[in-house]
């Protein structure tokens, strides 16, 4: 099976970069420097023009990810924004200060995000139980974990990912994101056939990073060699 790339992005330079290196799914955000935000109004009207499915991001806030109930009205609003636009899906999470997922708050969030499909973020990296998360991501109604295995990068936790992968048992896609390149791409989509990599496929111009379409054709091609 082809494992497919999902690039996040958070200016209308990626937003190029993508459309050349044919990603195969753009994660919308604002400020990657702050793991991404929800995106601006410009950037999801110039995505429109992409042809390439997008997910939007809805995180209203930097920090950690306990949310108040005006966050939460907030955040039905970018779902709105989301499908209004008409993009395939929204991405986001919530956990609560005891290290454990805030099923109360996302499912709220799942239940107005009805007809669009749905990721579960790497706020599951920040819980002491991403493996037994799995569960409550599927019971939830998430299709889709972006995941680093709760280390810094993907690579250095593949194996919780592999645990993860066998605990979903197909009935929801584990992406694992966070420090995937060209030279370990295929390192880490081949360790458990995973069907979707993230990554941010930035490059350094000038001491600011963007994304580079090369990386993008890059990373497709050694995933699917």
């Amino acid at each position: 099976m082809e494992t497919k790339l999902e690039v996040c992005i958070d200016n209308l330079a990626g937003l190029e970069a993508c459309m050349q290196g044919k990603a195969d799914r753009i994660e919308l955000c604002s400020s990657l420097v702050q793991g991404g935000l929800t995106p601006e109004t410009y950037l999801m009207r110039h995505a429109l023009n992409a042809a390439i499915p997008m997910r939007m991001m809805v995180r209203p806030k930097s920090g950690n990810f306990h949310y108040s109930s005006r966050d939460l009205k907030q955040m039905k609003g970018d779902i709105d924004m989301a499908r209004s636009f008409g993009f395939e899906g929204v991405v986001f999470g919530a956990t609560l200060v005891n290290g454990t997922i805030d099923q109360a708050f996302l499912e709220q969030l799942v239940t107005y995000a009805f007809g669009l499909k749905k990721t579960l973020h790497r706020a599951i990296d920040t819980v002491t139980d991403p493996v037994g998360a799995v569960n409550i991501a599927i019971n939830l109604g998430f299709d889709c974990i972006l995941s680093s295995g709760g280390f810094d990068t993907a690579n250095e936790g593949l194996f919780v990912l592999k645990e993860m992968h066998s605990r979903a048992l197909g009935k929801i896609e584990i992406m694992p994101g966070s420090g995937v390149n060209p030279e370990n791409a295929q390192k880490i989509a081949k360790n458990s056939n995973f069907n979707w990599l993230h990554s941010s496929c930035s490059s350094l111009l000038e001491n600011s990073p963007f994304t580079d379409a090369n990386k993008i054709i890059s990373i497709k091609n050694e995933i699917n060699y």
